[in-house]
């Protein structure tokens, strides 16, 4: 007898486990969008870290979330197989988007009979439906996520659709009152944080200089950044007293409605960046050592800055010859020549 879930058959049921990553995890979007215009009846639940839960309910497509209980790397092989025990007879398929062994694990116990992925760490025997990753066709991570929507023999993907989010008016209000920015100037938002490294992060000195030349043209300028990012906001925020720190004050939830609220963004290469051009805000991103080929703001309205450096992209956490040309000879004058065009068109 088939199991109902919520009115559906469970083999209507499909259940994505998610990326531990912010920006991996917006570009998840765009596979979801893909899923549901091919069957729109379909119930999708996402397998999701907790702190990426506001983020993935508000992708267009996701019915529900189940929260992930697991660290990023911890293995806890008995805990996992209870867990996916639980949620037998729920689900007819499942997608794993990371390619680690462990992440195949919990539809694997869950006994989901379609399980489809990338071969990763040769989980042959995990995966239904293991595939081999053709990188050099597929360069960018969101058309390796939607690659899996398709038939393991499709000759040519569909397009990719661009990953959106949604901004509740009520909670970007809420949260505009909370930080008493409500009725204030139109900002630019200032995303200083990217966890892979330094060799991502634009310096803290350029923010500062880029905000004091938008105060003085009558704009105010957020800082926004996880809790690891607190101490760069400090130091943005020291250097020009005209911005307003809020890295490491907010959830995910509340720096979202931030930034539907900006008038445009300028962010490192890092998931506030994705959220950015999801959202449709007018977005400047800055590449140091990763490169905008494999990750790009997927909007219209996105400007990529990076120096053509023959050292770039380098790939690594840290400049390893010790000198972050990529990112210190990215002058502040430059990107507030490629904001200004964007704030006209956001007027």
């Amino acid at each position: 007898m088939t199991r109902k879930v919520q009115g559906l058959a469970a083999d209507a049921a499909l259940l994505i486990v998610g990326p531990s990553w912010l920006g991996d995890a917006v570009m998840m979007g765009s596979l979801v969008a893909r899923l549901k215009a091919a069957r729109p009846e379909r119930r999708i639940t996402v397998l999701t870290p907790p702190h990426l839960e506001s983020l993935v309910r508000r992708l267009p497509g996701v019915d529900d979330a189940v929260i992930n209980p697991f660290a990023h790397g911890a293995l806890q092989l008995g805990a996992r197989a209870r867990f996916g025990r639980r949620l037998r007879g729920r689900f007819g398929e499942a997608m794993v988007l990371p390619h680690s062994w462990k992440s195949a694990l919990v539809p694997f116990f869950a006994g989901i009979p379609r399980r489809t992925g990338f071969v990763g760490e040769a989980r042959y025997g995990l995966l239904t439906d293991a595939r081999r990753l053709d990188k050099a066709a597929l360069p960018r991570m969101v058309d390796r996520f939607c690659r899996l929507a398709d038939p393991p023999d499709a000759a040519a993907a569909p397009e990719t659709p661009p990953p959106r989010l949604t901004a509740d008016p009520h909670a970007v209000e809420t949260t505009l009152t909370r930080f008493d920015l409500a009725g204030g100037p139109p900002a630019v938002a200032l995303c200083v944080g990217a966890e892979f490294g330094p060799a991502k992060r634009w310096p803290g000195a350029h923010f500062a200089a880029l905000g004091q030349r938008l105060a003085a043209q009558g704009y105010a300028t957020w800082v926004l950044g996880g809790p690891g990012d607190a101490a760069i906001g400090e130091a943005v925020a020291a250097a020009a007293p005209q911005i307003v720190n809020l890295a490491g004050r907010t959830t995910l939830a509340e720096a979202i409605d931030l930034i539907a609220e900006a008038r445009a963004v300028v962010s490192n290469d890092s998931g506030l960046l994705h959220v950015a051009a999801a959202l449709g805000r007018p977005v400047v991103g800055l590449y140091g050592a990763t490169s905008p080929e494999f990750t790009p703001p997927l909007s219209a309205a996105a400007v990529i800055l990076y120096e053509d450096l023959p050292c770039r992209p380098c790939g690594q956490r840290v400049c390893p010859l010790g000198h972050f040309k990529c990112l210190n000879e990215l002058a502040p004058q430059r990107v507030l020549a490629a904001l200004r065009p964007l704030l006209g068109a956001a007027g």
